[in-house]
C-alpha cells in the first residue's frame, strides 16, 4: 500500500506504452502486405532500389504519380537496413504514428494538464482508424503527422505569436507537402483561416501568411523534387499527379470510391471505435465552440475535414483522420462527462461481437455469393482456427466484466477495453483478414519465385504479389501462348475461351495458370 502513490504517476505513461505497443509494434511483420496500397507502396519501393532511382517511382515497371517521394526514401531506408518484408515496409508509419501520439501528448499535456494529455494519446493510440493508418505501409501516417505538428505550432503562434512557431508550421507543411501533396498546405491554411476568423483575428492570419522566411524555409524542403521530377517526367508529372490524383479526386470519384454527402458520418463512429460513445457525448461542445480560443480551434480543424471531404467526389474512410486529432483532445477533455454505461460499453462490445461472430457469419453467407473470386476469398475457415476463436471469445467476456465492474471510474474501465479491443484488432481480426485477401497473393508468388516463372498479371491488380516474387508483375491485355498468368477465378472462363491452359496454383480465388505453347 505504501508504493501505490508512488506507482500512481507511472500508471498514465505504462497504459499509454502498452496501447502504443498493441496498436502499432504488435504482430506488425506478422501479417501479409494488404493489396492495393500496401502491395503498390512495397512493390514500389522494391523497385526504387532495384532501379537505383531515388527521384520517380515505378509500379510493375510503369510510372507511378500517386504520391510524392518521402514515404518511398523512408521505406527504402528502413529495407535497406533490416531486408525487404511485411515488418521493414510498415515500421516508418508505425514510428510516424508513435511521433503523432507523442506530438498529441505534448500538445494536450500542455494546454490541458497532464492527465488530459495522457488521456488524449491514449484514445488516438488505441483508436481503430489510428491503429489501422499506423500500421500500414503508406504515406497517411506521415502525413497525419506533419498535419498535427503544424496545427500545433499554428495554435501555439496564436497563443504566443513568435516568428520561430509560425516558421516551425511552415516546415512541416513543407515536409507534408512532399508526403501526400497539396492536401498538406490545404488542411493547415483553411482550418487556420476559419479559427482565426472566428477569433475576429483574419488581419493576423494574413500577417503569418506573409512571412517570407516562411515561404523559403516550406519552399526549400519540399520543391526540389518537384523540380527534379518535373525536369524528368514534364506534362506527365503534372497530369498523373496534380490533375489526376488532386483535382480530379475532389471533383469526382476515383477508382470507384464515391459516396453520398453523409458518407463520412458512419465512417466517423467507426473509425473512432471503440471511443464512440465518447465521441458521441463529445458533440454537444460544438454549442460551445467559441467558447475558448482552444475550443475554436479544435472544433474548426475537425469541421473544415469533416465539411471539404463530404464535398470530394473521391471518398476513403481515412480521410476523415486529417481531421481526427483535434477529436481525440476533444474527447479526453470530456471523458469524465461520459456517465452512462450503456453510451460508453455498447459501441467497443458490439466490435467485438461482431468480431467473434465473424467465421459463423462466413460459413454462412459465402456459399451464397455469386461471384466465384469473394466466394472463395471468403469462403476459407482455416483463418479461424480454434485458439482465434477462444482469444476473441476470451476478450469479449472479459470486456463485459469490465464494463458490468463498478469497482473502477467509468473512462478507466472504457480505456481498459479500449486495449482489449485493440487487441483484438492487431492480434485476431486483421491476421484474418490478411490470411483471407493476401495469404494465396502471397503463397503464389513464393511458388513462382522458388519456380522462376516470368509471371504476367490479366484482369487482378494485387502489386504485393511482385514485392513477394522479387519481380516486375507486368499486365497483360490478352494472354499469350507459354505465359504463366496470374489472376482471379472469376476470369477462368474467359482464360479458358481463349484455349487450354494448365492450372498451376488455385486457393482464395486467385490462380496462377500456364497457357501452353
Amino acid at each position: 500500500m505504501r508504493l501505490r502513490p508512488r506507482l500512481r504517476p507511472l500508471m498514465a505513461p505504462l497504459a499509454l506504452l502498452g496501447a502504443l505497443f498493441v496498436g502499432l509494434f504488435f504482430r506488425l511483420g506478422g501479417i501479409p502486405l494488404f493489396d492495393v496500397d500496401e502491395g503498390a507502396f512495397g512493390e514500389a519501393t522494391r523497385e526504387m532500389l532495384e532501379r537505383g532511382d531515388y527521384v520517380s517511382t515505378w509500379l510493375n515497371g510503369q510510372p507511378r504519380y500517386d504520391k510524392p517521394i518521402l514515404i518511398y526514401w523512408l521505406q527504402a531506408a528502413s529495407v535497406q537496413l533490416l531486408g525487404l518484408d511485411e515488418f521493414a515496409l510498415r515500421l516508418p508509419s508505425a514510428l510516424a504514428a508513435t511521433a503523432w501520439i507523442a506530438a498529441i501528448l505534448a500538445f494536450a499535456r500542455r494546454f490541458l494538464g497532464r492527465d488530459t494529455g495522457h488521456a488524449a494519446a491514449f484514445i488516438a493510440a488505441s483508436t481503430a482508424g489510428l491503429t489501422v493508418i499506423g500500421r500500414g505501409a503508406i504515406a497517411d501516417a506521415l502525413l497525419n503527422l506533419f498535419l498535427a505538428l503544424s496545427m500545433f505550432d499554428i495554435y501555439r503562434y496564436a497563443v504566443e505569436p513568435r516568428p520561430a512557431l509560425r516558421r516551425r508550421a511552415f516546415l512541416w507543411i513543407g515536409l507534408g507537402l512532399l508526403t501526400k501533396g497539396p492536401v498538406a498546405l490545404l488542411v493547415p491554411g483553411a482550418a487556420s483561416l476559419l479559427f482565426f476568423a472566428l477569433r475576429g483575428r483574419a488581419a493576423d492570419w494574413w500577417r503569418a501568411l506573409r512571412d517570407p522566411v516562411g515561404w523559403a524555409i516550406l519552399l526549400a524542403v519540399s520543391m526540389p523534387w518537384y523540380l527534379l521530377e518535373y525536369g524528368r517526367r514534364g506534362d506527365a508529372f503534372l497530369a498523373g499527379f496534380f490533375l489526376r490524383h488532386n483535382v480530379e479526386r475532389f471533383l469526382s470519384p476515383l477508382q470507384g470510391h464515391g459516396g453520398s454527402l453523409l458518407y463520412y458520418l458512419p465512417a466517423m463512429l467507426l473509425l473512432l471505435l471503440p471511443y464512440t460513445g465518447l465521441f458521441l457525448r463529445t458533440l454537444p461542445g460544438l454549442r460551445r465552440m467559441k467558447a475558448t480560443p482552444l475550443d475554436s480551434f479544435l472544433w474548426c480543424w475537425f469541421l473544415f475535414v469533416l465539411v471539404f471531404f463530404s464535398l470530394a467526389g473521391t471518398k476513403l474512410p481515412h480521410y476523415l483522420l486529417y481531421g481526427a486529432t483535434p477529436l481525440f483532445v476533444l474527447m479526453a477533455r470530456r471523458r469524465r462527462e461520459l456517465r452512462s454505461t450503456l453510451l460508453a460499453f455498447a459501441p467497443p462490445l458490439l466490435f467485438l461481437a461482431l468480431v467473434a461472430a465473424l467465421p459463423r457469419l462466413l460459413e454462412r453467407f459465402a456459399p451464397g455469393i455469386r461471384n466465384p473470386y469473394m466466394r472463395e476469398a471468403l469462403g476459407r475457415t482455416e483463418a479461424f482456427g480454434t485458439a482465434w476463436q477462444l482469444g476473441v471469445l476470451a476478450l469479449l467476456a472479459a470486456a463485459l466484466g469490465l464494463a458490468l465492474w463498478r469497482g473502477a471510474a467509468l473512462w478507466r474501465r472504457l480505456a481498459a477495453v479500449g486495449l482489449l479491443c485493440s487487441l483484438a484488432l492487431t492480434g485476431l481480426l486483421l491476421p484474418a483478414l490478411a490470411e483471407l485477401q493476401q495469404g494465396p497473393v502471397k503463397e503464389a508468388a513464393l511458388l513462382a519465385r522458388r519456380g522462376g516463372w516470368q509471371v504476367h498479371g490479366w484482369r487482378i491488380n494485387m502489386p504485393s504479389f511482385s514485392v513477394y516474387r522479387g519481380a516486375v508483375t507486368p499486365a497483360t491485355a490478352s494472354p499469350r501462348p507459354g505465359q504463366v498468368i496470374l489472376t482471379r477465378s472469376d476470369a477462368l472462363d474467359a482464360l479458358a475461351a481463349q484455349g487450354p491452359f494448365q492450372l498451376l496454383y488455385r486457393k482464395g480465388g486467385i490462380v496462377l495458370a500456364r497457357l501452353p505453347e
